[in-house]
């Protein structure tokens, strides 16, 4: 689990875009991950809300992580879904994904995001998404 927990971790801090926009990731283990991803201005639309943008990046790296430490190694997402369900407000934002059915070629999985606000979670988006190994060559 140690091991697990490791690559992903050198796998997640490999990513520019991941720390460019301030995500940590949080929690990873067998077909699991959480990433979080402090809430702040630049991060939000016109309205004040998180753009739905970075709920997708949410959604879909959660959801690769999740795939990919169920095939136990390096994973991209083939296709996702997402759906809004309330404004994205609050501190901080948790994206919580697990894989639902795992086989040798794809990974199917599901993530919650929770926008945190005043210490309670609350559900604004689900994604569900198919995660299939990683190959070398583009």
């Amino acid at each position: 689990m140690e091991d697990l927990q490791a690559f992903a971790q050198q796998v997640f801090d490999a990513q520019p875009f991941s720390r460019f926009l301030g995500a940590q990731l949080t929690q990873a283990g067998p077909g699991t991950a959480e990433i979080s991803l402090p809430i702040v201005d630049h991060l939000k639309q016109q309205h004040g809300f998180v753009h739905g943008g970075v709920l997708s990046y949410l959604a879909d790296n959660a959801i690769t992580f999740a795939g990919g430490l169920a095939f136990g190694g390096n994973a991209l997402t083939s296709e996702f879904k997402i759906n809004y369900l309330k404004p994205a407000l609050g501190s901080v934002l948790v994206a919580r994904a697990h894989a639902k059915a795992v086989g040798k070629r794809q990974a199917v999985c599901q993530c919650d995001i929770f926008a945190v606000r005043d210490g309670e979670e609350i559900l604004c988006a689900i994604a569900q998404g198919t995660v299939v190994p990683a190959t070398v060559n583009p």
